[in-house]
């Protein structure tokens, strides 16, 4: 009688669980409806074919329309948990929309990519803790940084000398469009808040995480050392957690004359 009652109660609740599975009170990711045929993710893009392998294999069930979904994924709460999950990647940053974003999209991506990873951020934990093999390794860092500095390469003839003083106006332009991903003016994001950081020491904001690069480095933000740091973090403070470079002598000039207006300096 017990074991009947027991699975009487058992088969309820699945029951249940399934149904509320219809619900969508986090976010709607249709993981179970059917879909138009499209092409493979990065099929047609410019991406490295090992950088390509990994964002699939490692990123795809949360930042593209591609999302694998397990049978556990079918009852709720944990439907509903991922759901939130991938609805909340997705509008962070979709790989089957990939060649749809600009170059200056693309290349804010790449270096949230590089520094999420090789900080351990993502993926996330609890995904981590379900599918072990998409835990990030330091080859895999590696891959996504060759690919990240391998893409802000410029054209050739582009890396000339800057022909005019920085332009504040440009600067902000340039800031807003490649480095709002990762960083603010006056709050902290990944990066550090960026109000008055040209003539502030190195890992000097209050409550952010440094590196212990950054941390120990003692350097003062100025033209030169910002034009050193925006030319190739890594090169100039290696350890550092940034993996963004401005490659075009002009465009460093321009965003330390944005930085530089915006301390008041």
């Amino acid at each position: 009688m017990r074991l009947v009652r027991a699975a009487s109660i058992t088969a309820f609740a699945l029951a249940a669980s399934l149904l509320l599975a219809r619900v969508h009170p986090l976010g709607h990711a249709g993981l179970y409806e059917a879909k138009p045929a499209q092409a493979s993710i990065m099929q047609h893009s410019s991406v490295p074919p090992d950088a390509r392998a990994l964002l699939i294999a490692k990123c795809a069930d949360c930042h593209s329309t591609e999302t694998h979904s397990p049978i556990y994924g079918r009852f709720a709460p944990m439907s509903w948990l991922m759901e939130r999950d991938i609805v909340e990647g997705r509008m962070h940053m979709n790989l089957s929309q990939w060649d749809s974003y600009s170059e200056d999209q693309k290349q804010t991506f790449k270096a949230k990519i590089v520094q999420q990873t090789k900080t351990r951020q993502m993926p996330l934990l609890q995904y981590r803790m379900v599918h072990w093999n998409t835990r990030i390794t330091n080859a895999d860092v590696q891959t996504f940084t060759q690919w990240a500095h391998g893409m802000s390469t410029p054209a050739p003839g582009s890396m000339a000398q800057a022909t005019s003083e920085g332009d504040p106006i440009r600067g902000r332009e340039l800031f807003e469009k490649r480095c709002t991903g990762c960083h603010a003016l006056e709050a902290n994001r990944e990066g550090p808040r960026l109000q008055g950081v040209y003539g502030r020491t190195t890992g000097s904001v209050a409550a952010f995480p440094y590196s212990d690069a950054l941390k120990k480095a003692n350097i003062v933000w100025n033209d030169q050392s910002l034009e050193k740091w925006l030319a190739d973090p890594d090169t100039f403070l290696p350890g550092n957690n940034m993996d963004f470079l401005v490659a075009r002598p002009q465009e460093r000039k321009d965003l330390i004359a944005y930085f530089k207006r915006s301390a008041g300096t």
